[in-house]
C-alpha cells in the first residue's frame, strides 16, 4: 500500500514539476501583455511579430543547416567505420579519443576549437561551426553504433559470404538494415545536439554567422520578449509532433 501511494502521489508529481514551466511558457505566449505580466488578454501578436522577424528566420535556418550538415557527417564517419570493422579493423581501442568529447567540459572544448582555428587562420563562419559540432556528435555516434554492431550476430555475415556475395554487398544488404534503427536514433539524438548547442556556437560562429541558440541570447539581454515564449511554443510542438511521428506504431514498424 505504501508503494502504490508513493507511486499514486509521486509520479504525478515529478511530471508536473516537469510540464508545469512549459504549460506557462505555452500559456504566456498568447498573453497580451510583455511576459512575465499578469494575464491580461488573449492575442496572436506575437506569434504575428515572430513570422514578420527575417533575422530571427535566418538564425533558424543557420541552425537547421549546421545540424544537417554535422548529422549527415557523423552518421556517414560513423557507418564507414562499422564497415572498417567488418573488414577485420581494430575499431575498439580508438573508440577512447571519441570518449573524450562527452567527458571534456563543453567550455573547454569550445575554446579549444576556437584556438585551433585562430592557428590555422580559419575564418568563423557556418563551416567552423558544422566542424565543432561534428566533433561534438562523433562522441556520440561512435560508440553508440559500435556498441550495435557488437551485438548483431555474426553467423548472418559468414553466411552472406559463404553464398557469395561480396564485403561491400554483405555491408548493404545485411549489415546496415540490422543498423538502421540505431543509425536512425543517432541522427535524431545527433541533430537536436546540434540544434540546441550553444557554447560551441558561441566561441566557433563569430559575426558571420548566427544560430538559433545566439539570436535567443541577444533578445533575452535586452529583456524577456513574448517572441521568444511564442518561438519557443512552436519548436516544442514541432519537436512533439516528430517525437509522436517516430513513435507511433505504424510508423515503427514501417522504418524499423
Amino acid at each position: 500500500m505504501l508503494k502504490k501511494t508513493a507511486s499514486y502521489i509521486g509520479i504525478p508529481l515529478f511530471y508536473l514539476f516537469l510540464y508545469l514551466p512549459i504549460s506557462v511558457l505555452l500559456l504566456f505566449s498568447f498573453n497580451s501583455e510583455g511576459f512575465p505580466s499578469p494575464w491580461k488578454g488573449f492575442t496572436l501578436k506575437w506569434y504575428e511579430e515572430l513570422f514578420r522577424s527575417p533575422f530571427l528566420w535566418e538564425a533558424f535556418g543557420n541552425s537547421l543547416i549546421v545540424a544537417s550538415f554535422s548529422t549527415f557527417i557523423c552518421l556517414s564517419l560513423g557507418l564507414f567505420l562499422i564497415y572498417y570493422a567488418t573488414q577485420g579493423g581494430k575499431v575498439k581501442r580508438f573508440l577512447l579519443l571519441f570518449y573524450g568529447n562527452l567527458v571534456i567540459p563543453e567550455t573547454v572544448l569550445g575554446v579549444s576549437l576556437l584556438g585551433f582555428f585562430s592557428f590555422f587562420s580559419i575564418p568563423l563562419g557556418l563551416i567552423t561551426l558544422i566542424f565543432a559540432h561534428t566533433v561534438l556528435g562523433l562522441g556520440v555516434t561512435l560508440p553508440i553504433l559500435y556498441a550495435r554492431y557488437e551485438e548483431l550476430d555474426l553467423k548472418l555475415t559468414e553466411a552472406s559470404s559463404v553464398l557469395g556475395a561480396t564485403p561491400v554487398q554483405t555491408f548493404f544488404k545485411v549489415t546496415l538494415p540490422l543498423m538502421f534503427p540505431t543509425a536512425i536514433t543517432t541522427a535524431l539524438l545527433v541533430f537536436i545536439l546540434s540544434f540546441d548547442d550553444f557554447v560551441l556556437s558561441y566561441f566557433c560562429a563569430g559575426s558571420t554567422a548566427q544560430t538559433l541558440s545566439l539570436y535567443i541570447l541577444s533578445m533575452i539581454r535586452s529583456g524577456i520578449s513574448p517572441v521568444i515564449n511564442a518561438l519557443s511554443a512552436i519548436l516544442l510542438t514541432l519537436s512533439s509532433l516528430l517525437v509522436l511521428t517516430f513513435f507511433s506504431i505504424k510508423t515503427r514498424k514501417r522504418i524499423l
